[in-house]
Formats: C-alpha cells, sequence, structure tokens
C-alpha cells in the first residue's frame, strides 16, 4: 500500500501542471498601483487542498486561486517553527541572522522588516493575526499603520477573551479565523483609496490542538485517515532512523503521547479536526478576494498565499513539525498578480520563505536591502530560465535545540533537487542522507551506504560553505527555564537502542 505522502505528492507532480500558472508583464503593470496582500496560514501541509488531490477536504477558493496564479511546486521554509519562520517572512533573513531562534524570543528592536520598507515608501500597511514573536505582548509592532492581535497563540473560541485593535483592547466576538478575516476585510473597505497598500493576514488556524467552527465540527467524521507507512517503529522499517526519532515517538511530538493526550482525541481524531479547520481557512481566502472585487482592486493586487510550516501526521512515528523530513519543511505557496499573461506552467525551482519579503519589494518598485538572504520571485513568475539567472539549486534548513521541548536537536539540513543531507549537532547518534526521487517518504536512509559515500562528503562540504558564507556557524540558544515537555508515556514505545552501524568489534 503506498502512503498518503506518497500518492498525493505523485498526485501532485503529475497532474498540478494542469493549473494555469501566470507570469509577470512589465509593460502591462508599469503604471499601476501594486497592492498586497500576504496571507500567513499556520502549521498548513502543502497537500491539503483539492487541488493537490487530497481524498476529502473541500478548498475551493484556494483551488481557485491556484488556478489564477502560480504554484510553486518546491517551496520550502528554512525553519519549520513558528516564531522564526514568521520572522524570516518579515525579514527575508536565515533564523541565525534575525535570531528569533524560537516561540518566546522578540525580534530585535530596529530589525528591517518589509513592512517597514513599504511603509516607508508610502504605502499604507495593516497586520491582522498572530503575531508570536515575544508572545507576551500584542503591543503595536513598527511598520504597520493598523494593528489587529492578540498575545502568544491566542484562542479560537472567543469566550472571556479581547484582542488589541490599534492599541485597545476590545473583546473578542467570534471563531478566529472568521473574526481576523472580518477585520481584514473591513480596513479594505474602509482604508484611504489614496495610496497603495498591503495587507498582512496572519492566521492562527490551523495550528493545534484542534478546534474547528462550530459550523464544520465534524464534516469528516466518517472520512478515512491513512495512516502513513512510516509511522512504524524499526525494526519494521529498519534501522536507519536515529535513535532520537525512534524516542521521540513516545513524547508530545509523538504518535504515542501526541500532546500528551491533552486534547483527548486520538490521532485520526485530530486529523479529521484539522482538516475541518481548514474550510473555514479557505472561507477566508473566498472572502478576501471578493473584497478586493468589490472594492475594484482585484485587477491590481498581488495575492500570496502560504503557510509558516508543514505538519507530521505520522510520519516516521512523529507529529508536529520542527524536523527537516518533507512534510515539516514543505509548504504551500500560491501567488497570483493582476495583469499577467497565462501559461500552462508552474515553477519547480527551490524556493524559500526568505523569498517573500524581497518578491513584495520589488513587485512594489522598493529596493532590496542587502541584509536580506532571499531572492525575489519575480524572475521566476516572469517565466525566466532558472539556469540564467543561477537560481539556487539547494536550500539551507536549520533548527536549533530549544529547552521548551527538548526531543528535537539542532538541525542543519540541505535539501537539493534530488537529494537531501540532514546533520544534528549535540547529540550521540546518526545522520540522514536521502534519495527524494527514488524514496520520496525517507525511508532509506543512504547515509551508510558506501555507494553514496561521495555524494554525502560533497553535501557535507556544500552545508558549511553556505553555513559560513552566511555567519550561520554561531549556535544561538533561548533561554531555558526548566525541563520543558520532556515526559514519556509509562505504555508507549521504549526507549531505543543504538543501531548495529554504530558497533564494531
Amino acid at each position: 500500500m503506498k502512503s498518503r505522502m506518497r500518492s498525493i505528492t505523485l498526485c501532485f507532480l503529475n497532474s498540478i501542471c494542469l493549473v494555469g500558472a501566470t507570469f509577470l508583464s512589465a509593460a502591462d503593470t508599469e503604471h499601476q498601483p501594486k497592492n498586497i496582500v500576504f496571507i500567513l496560514i499556520d502549521d498548513l501541509r502543502f497537500d491539503t487542498f483539492g487541488f493537490m488531490g487530497h481524498p476529502f477536504v473541500e478548498t475551493p477558493h484556494i483551488d481557485r486561486l491556484a488556478r489564477d496564479g502560480a504554484c510553486f511546486r518546491n517551496a520550502f521554509v528554512t525553519t519549520s517553527l513558528c516564531s522564526p519562520a514568521r520572522a524570516s517572512f518579515l525579514t527575508g533573513q536565515y533564523m541565525h541572522h534575525h535570531k528569533v531562534v524560537d516561540n518566546s524570543t522578540p525580534i530585535s528592536e530596529g530589525t528591517q522588516t518589509f513592512p517597514m520598507l513599504l511603509q516607508s515608501a508610502g504605502y499604507q500597511t495593516a497586520f491582522t493575526g498572530k503575531w508570536h514573536m515575544g508572545g507576551a505582548s500584542d503591543a503595536v509592532r513598527p511598520g504597520f499603520d493598523h494593528w489587529v492581535s492578540f498575545r502568544g497563540q491566542g484562542t479560537y473560541a472567543p469566550d472571556n477573551q479581547t484582542i488589541n485593535v490599534n492599541g485597545v483592547r476590545v473583546p473578542r466576538k467570534q471563531y478566529m479565523t472568521d473574526e481576523l478575516t472580518d477585520y481584514a476585510c473591513d480596513w479594505l473597505r474602509e482604508r484611504s483609496d489614496d495610496k497603495p497598500f498591503m495587507l498582512y493576514l496572519s492566521h492562527k488556524g490551523v495550528h493545534g490542538l484542534y478546534d474547528p467552527a462550530e459550523r464544520h465540527l465534524d464534516r469528516y467524521h466518517d472520512s478515512s485517515f491513512q495512516v502513513p507507512n512510516t509511522v512504524s517503529n524499526p525494526p519494521v522499517v529498519g534501522e536507519g532512523k536515529p535513535m532520537w526519532v525512534r524516542n521521540q515517538r513516545n513524547s508530545w511530538h509523538g504518535v504515542d503521547f501526541p500532546y500528551y493526550g491533552r486534547s483527548g482525541q486520538t490521532l485520526e481524531e485530530m486529523y479529521r479536526h484539522y482538516c475541518e479547520m481548514i474550510i473555514s481557512i479557505d472561507e477566508s481566502v473566498g472572502r478576501v478576494r471578493e473584497t478586493l472585487h468589490a472594492t475594484g482592486h482585484a485587477d491590481d493586487t498581488m495575492v500570496i498565499f502560504t503557510s509558516d510550516g508543514g505538519h507530521l501526521w505520522g510520519e516516521h512515528g512523529l507529529i508536529d513539525k520542527r524536523c527537516a523530513y518533507e512534510a515539516s519543511m514543505r509548504i504551500p505557496l500560491l501567488i497570483h498578480s493582476p495583469g499577467l499573461t497565462s501559461v500552462e506552467a508552474n515553477v519547480e525551482s527551490l524556493v524559500v520563505n526568505l523569498d517573500l519579503a524581497p518578491t513584495m519589494l520589488e513587485w512594489a518598485g522598493v529596493s532590496i536591502p542587502d541584509s536580506m538572504d532571499g531572492r525575489s520571485l519575480l524572475p521566476l513568475l516572469q517565466g525566466e530560465d532558472p539556469s540564467l539567472i543561477e537560481w539556487r539549486k539547494t536550500i539551507l534548513y536549520e533548527y536549533y535545540w530549544e529547552p521548551a521541548f527538548p526531543m528535537t536537536p539542532t538541525t542543519f539540513a540541505l535539501r537539493g533537487e534530488r537529494f537531501k543531507l540532514i546533520q544534528y549537532h549535540g547529540l550521540w547518534d546518526m545522520d540522514e542522507l536521502y534519495d527524494l526521487m527514488e524514496d520520496p517518504d525517507e525511508q532509506k536512509n543512504l547515509i551508510h551506504n558506501t555507494d553514496f559515500a561521495q555524494q554525502v562528503s560533497s553535501m557535507r562540504r556544500q552545508l558549511y560553505q553556505i553555513l559560513k558564507t552566511t555567519s550561520g556557524l554561531t549556535i544561538p540558544l533561548g533561554y531555558k527555564a526548566g525541563h520543558g515537555a520532556h515526559l514519556r508515556h509509562t505504555e508507549g514505545s521504549p526507549a531505543s537502542t543504538f543501531p548495529s552501524t554504530m558497533f564494531r568489534e
């Protein structure tokens, strides 16, 4: 039986070319206002959409956005964790540059962000939603003329909750996704029309714990959840997984003890509720686009739809994200821009979340600062040959061990077009190498296969060189306030033993 990950990936690669992408015509857009709507979802996998062939999730508005715009087949975050990823979207920088290394570290005062640059260039700017960087505060952040946010993760239900609207705390009224969408659409309707605008709609959904809107609850109650092949624990899969991965399955982020049972749901129930939460996200996308049409800005606004990370649903015995496996670091990325020429193609080049800030700045005609590590995607949207513009062949992934969740080690990965090397630091274990063409589910670790010794050696050098060039060799660590989520379940899988590859006579 093929795994869900493999089947949906193949569906994506084989069928998505039918989705029409669009490419920028400079002549058509040169004299138009270049507005921006940036929609960021939380923990949304790349494959949970109708247009991706998902077996039951209904996403008509997101599907339409994919038909109308460009779909990036190989989009990734450079760190799959909420706050670091969100700081990278804002700054266009790697985590080791902006130094937001966990979910409690605030972005440093004076850090330059794309909203600040757009505001300085005369844009009206609005932020609506989850900020999360320095979760103890929801104070208005620099770069925004209009501000709607909440502390930390917030809650889905409005009961006894407030929200910060331009510095004034007002009572919550609705399910979070609906309420944020209302604020966003109201601003689009009520703003002055004498300047171009940038709306940053940053949803809490679909972050766990999983709480769908009441109208969507149990919509997928009878839908089947296909458990990934890789949910099995070695020796079924083999000894190829590091010990930390096998140990993590009995943890807060593992299938044996997910979230310590706080949700009161099985893995299958959590997944179905996760999918039900996507319905409200899809409705939000539809409402925002309808508002753009109603206000006369559908034809002069770039709409970007993406996520701050993926999500594991049993792959390798894990849930959540953080690690460098495909389900964790791969994200959806759809971009629709006005005045474009439609072609039957999609963008296959490796792109990362660092690229969105430069893209929006170039679209707006604002200079891209040298401090940004990402590159504008406009040349790819214009249909330029990636080889002629020396587009990247590999991407860097990084995650730094955090005290709150000590199960996942410091991780560096180099993800190429075919091979992925994952290196771990600070623990006694093994690294990983995968041939993603032959093994998209990352089941067969080739790190000890002598046939791939040259490949490993080459990728280790490349990874080190990227880190050295970008000043990423100094590992920042967050504040350790306690043991973190270090518990295990008495009936879960036992601690793993060293693999045979680590023993000698």
